[in-house]
């Protein structure tokens, strides 16, 4: 696909999350994580010399009014974030704080640090993609995804990762 048929397919499907959670089913609004791929039109125009100016919102692109777009953002003393830079047990461990990331489409996990005065958890969620969608296809010669998701419940303290079956 080009990179414009790519936008026209990202905006058709978003528009179903969209649906599910706006804030009007959501009153307490919609935070999301920008990831490196989100970032990728803005990286391309900074290197071409575009000024910021002309780039349009996530909101206005993605046609989501009133989301929130984060790097990261804090919720129960656990940090979520999509996680290039590190996996969330490097981020957990450099940050002394709980976290939960995504990024590596391969792995999936719940760890704890443990110290004398401080517990920790650091969870890497794995992915949301179908392996065997176009948008996972430049992965085919990689090994399986760890397809699934997490959760954090009892106010930030118990971290799930729920895979599907492969």
């Amino acid at each position: 696909m080009s990179a414009g048929d790519e936008l026209k397919y990202a905006v058709k499907r978003i528009a179903r999350w969209y649906k599910a959670f706006n804030n009007k089913t959501v009153p307490y609004g919609v935070d999301v994580c920008i990831g490196n791929h989100d970032r990728m039109a803005a990286r391309k125009s900074m290197t071409g010399g575009i000024p910021s100016a002309w780039i349009r919102s996530y909101n206005e692109v993605l046609n989501t009014p009133g989301w929130n777009w984060v790097e990261s953002i804090v919720y129960d003393n656990v940090l979520y974030e999509h996680g290039e830079g590190g996996q969330a047990f490097t981020k957990a461990k450099n940050n002394m704080m709980s976290s939960v990331c995504g990024h590596t489409h391969t792995e999936a996990y719940v760890r704890w640090l443990v110290g004398k005065k401080f517990r920790v958890f650091a969870c890497q969620t794995g992915v949301g993609v179908n392996n065997k969608s176009y948008a996972a296809a430049y992965a085919k010669n990689f090994k399986k995804q760890a397809i699934g998701c997490a959760v954090v419940l009892n106010s930030g303290k118990l971290p799930i990762n729920l895979l599907m079956e492969l």
